[in-house]
C-alpha cells in the first residue's frame, strides 16, 4: 500500500521530456534512458535468468539487508528460482543499468548488492574494459552469481563475500583510483544507505554518476533519497521511481527531476 500511493505521488508529479530545460538531463533522458533498442548482450544475460527461474536449487540465504519484499519469502531456505523471480532486477530496470554505463563509460564501478549475478552481468557487459566490484553477503547467493559469470565469460568482475558494514570500507580503502559509477542495492534502509553513500562519496569525482535502487521503497528509503538530495555534494537528481540518479557536476545548476520511465 506505501509503494501505490507512493506511485501515484511520482506520476503526478513527474513528465516528460517537455519542458526539460536542462541540456544534460534532456540528453539523458531522450538518448538513454527512454532508448528502446535491443544490445547483443541483453539475449545472453536473458537466457541465464531463464535458466535461474527454471532451476530447482535450494540454497540458505543470509540476509543483512532489510529482507526480501516479497512477504512469506524470507526464511533462511529459498529456491534459486524465487530469489530470480523476486529479488532480481527486472530486464527493463537492468538494461537502463547497462545503457547509463554504455553512456558515461566508468573505469570502475561498484555494485551494492550481486544477488545471483543478472544485474551485475548487465553492468560488466556494458564495458568490458571497466573495473567492477560486487558486494554480496551471502556464500551461497554469491555462488550461484559466480556460476552466471562463468557461463557469460565475464572476466572484470570481483566479487567481494561479507557483511557490507565491514567490507566495504575496506573495499574503498584498497581501490588506488576514483569511483565513477556506484549501484547502491545493499541495504533498504535511512542509515546504511546514507553511510555507504558518505563512504563512497568520498572516493567519487564532479563526473561520477551514483544510482539508488527501490527509492520510494519504504519510508525510510524516501527519507534517505531526501537526506541524499539536500547533500551539499549533490547538484542534480533524477527520480524515474524506481531508482534514483545522483550526479555531482560542479557547472549544473541545483535541480531535483521527477521523469516517467
Amino acid at each position: 500500500m506505501f509503494q501505490l500511493f507512493a506511485y501515484l505521488r511520482y506520476w503526478l508529479r513527474s513528465g516528460n521530456a517537455h519542458g526539460l530545460h536542462s541540456p544534460f538531463v534532456f540528453g539523458l533522458y531522450t538518448t538513454v534512458i527512454r532508448h528502446t533498442g535491443q544490445f547483443g548482450a541483453y539475449a545472453r544475460i536473458e537466457k541465464r535468468r531463464q535458466e535461474l527461474l527454471a532451476s530447482d536449487q535450494v540454497i540458505e540465504v543470509t540476509d543483512f539487508g532489510a529482507g526480501s519484499q516479497v512477504a512469506g519469502a524470507g526464511g533462511r531456505r529459498r529456491s534459486v528460482r524465487d530469489i530470480a523471480r523476486h529479488a532480481a532486477k527486472a530486464p527493463r530496470l537492468a538494461q537502463l543499468l547497462f545503457r547509463l554505463v554504455n553512456h558515461f563509460q566508468p573505469a570502475t564501478t561498484l555494485e551494492l548488492g550481486t544477488s545471483l549475478g543478472l544485474t551485475t552481468a548487465y553492468l560488466a557487459l556494458a564495458k568490458s574494459r571497466q573495473q567492477l566490484v560486487t558486494f554480496e553477503g551471502c556464500p551461497n547467493t554469491a555462488a550461484v552469481a559466480r556460476q552466471t559469470f562463468e557461463e557469460l565469460a565475464i572476466k572484470n568482475v570481483r566479487l567481494v563475500e561479507g557483511n557490507l558494514d565491514h567490507t566495504l570500507p575496506a573495499t574503498l580503502a584498497s581501490l588506488p583510483q576514483p569511483l565513477d559509477f556506484v549501484f547502491f542495492d545493499g541495504n533498504h534502509r535511512y542509515e546504511p544507505t546514507l553511510r555507504y553513500f558518505e563512504q563512497c562519496l568520498a572516493k567519487a569525482h564532479e563526473n561520477s554518476v551514483f544510482v539508488l535502487d527501490d527509492i520510494h521503497w519504504s519510508a525510510e528509503m524516501e527519507r534517505a533519497w531526501a537526506a541524499i538530495k539536500a547533500h551539499p555534494s549533490v547538484t542534480v537528481t533524477v527520480d524515474l521511481f524506481y531508482v534514483g540518479l545522483v550526479f555531482f557536476r560542479k557547472k549544473q545548476p541545483q535541480q531535483d527531476f521527477w521523469l516517467r520511465y
